[in-house]
């Protein structure tokens, strides 16, 4: 089905789903911000400087698509929630405190169920109502592919090529990708950066990079001190960064993996690792045909390999599909011990994720006609999977870049 997504930012809304709710008590206070146009890291960035806090004291339970309206709990410890709420944040910031509380412990990754998401699709055929009900019903039925979104690998979709450099100990072509390589994501001062870079002048690419990104005018600077210093810029390099980038590798593979196995991700076959539901325990599935009613039930689901050092392989068929995965990238699992500081032990994840409180509404409003898609997902699931099996090669956004 054609059709726009993300014509503006309002046409994506995504508000967290809380493991739990803060008690009314304790140090930590906790607060719902809402944002646009802006990254969770560069948030916290910014009010890190406005609070005079170290960017380490805050929590937060993931990281929220710059190119949307987002609504995430943070918690700080040791703050009058008075001084949140009437917290003013730079010029240009896009972001919003919704409500303040005070709980017993800082915010940890993962720790959310999920995400609520409001979706209006633009430019939409006139039996678009009828075509997404079909459509989602069957996702609804069968799972919906559990792929790691678009925007796991950055702005420029770039992020695991990143994280390959890094665990391949390539640190030259890591910084050539950071740092230059224009593409059609690039605009302004970023852009003129990227090719200056490109040109070998790095002092000069150092100079013209915007604020937002300095990590790459860091490592222009090295660069410019020292031309070849490849690893020296490496290392300046923000480690929550390298991390994002390491794990966006991960998700790459991941992906390749679940294409393989889609007609097929509702399926256990025998040498698969069904992870079960109600608590996340995977296991070898030796007899496919006694397993198979508990995935129709959707108590297990087959899963897939977020590679490391320590990944529980599967046998049979899907062992040679992960395999065959890691052969074409001429890598084994060995490899993710590489990087020093950062433990890639690996897991497994879900091949597909159910899909609750689905509405399907069309309507009109200011921008013009829209379909919405209201729907929830567990934590760790996309909403651009859904996008994808309902729009197919017709997904497009209208939102190309980050402001400078």
């Amino acid at each position: 089905m054609p059709g726009i997504v993300k014509s503006r930012p309002e046409d994506f809304i995504v508000e967290e789903i809380p493991q739990y709710l803060p008690s009314g008590q304790g140090d930590h206070t906790y607060f719902m911000i809402e944002k646009k146009g802006i990254t969770t890291l560069e948030l916290v960035r910014r009010l890190a400087r406005a609070l005079n806090r170290s960017e380490r004291d805050f929590g937060y339970a993931g990281l929220k698509d710059a190119q949307a309206v987002t609504r995430q709990v943070m918690s700080l410890e040791h703050i009058d929630p008075e001084r949140i709420k009437s917290l003013t944040l730079p010029a240009g910031t896009q972001a919003k405190i919704l409500w303040t509380h005070t709980h017993t412990n800082k915010i940890k990754l993962g720790h959310l169920a999920g995400n609520k998401f409001q979706i209006k699709l633009r430019q939409i055929p006139p039996d678009a109502k009828d075509i997404a009900r079909r459509c989602l019903e069957i996702l609804s039925r069968r799972g919906v592919p559990n792929y790691f979104g678009v925007q796991r690998f950055g702005m420029r979709g770039d992020s695991w090529i990143l994280g390959r450099a890094i665990l391949l100990g390539d640190y030259k072509e890591f910084c050539d990708q950071f740092c230059g390589r224009p593409c059609p994501a690039d605009h302004g001062h970023a852009l003129k950066a990227r090719e200056l870079y490109d040109k070998g002048l790095y002092e000069l690419a150092a100079d013209i990079w915007p604020p937002f990104f300095r990590d790459a005018k860091r490592c222009c600077r090295v660069l410019a001190g020292r031309p070849d210093a490849w690893f020296k810029a490496f290392i300046g390099v923000d480690r929550k960064l390298i991390k994002l980038f390491l794990s966006a590798y991960q998700s790459y593979l991941f992906n390749e993996v679940l294409t393989r196995r889609i007609d097929t991700l509702d399926k256990i076959w025998a040498g698969d690792v069904p992870i079960k539901e109600d608590n996340g325990a995977a296991f070898i599935a030796e007899d496919a045909e006694a397993e198979q009613p508990r995935a129709d039930r959707f108590e297990i689901s087959p899963s897939g390999p977020i590679y490391g050092y320590k990944l529980l392989m599967p046998a049979g068929d899907e062992r040679q599909i992960e395999q065959d995965v890691l052969d074409n990238e001429k890598i084994t699992l060995d490899i993710f011990r590489n990087v020093k500081g950062v433990k890639l032990r690996g897991s497994r994840r879900a091949f597909r994720v159910q899909m609750f409180n689905l509405q399907v509404e069309s309507g009109i409003d200011d921008a013009g006609d829209f379909l919405s898609l209201n729907f929830d997902l567990p934590s760790g699931s996309y909403a651009t999977a859904v996008l994808r099996e309902l729009m197919k090669e017709h997904l497009t956004s209208q939102i190309q870049a980050l402001p400078e």
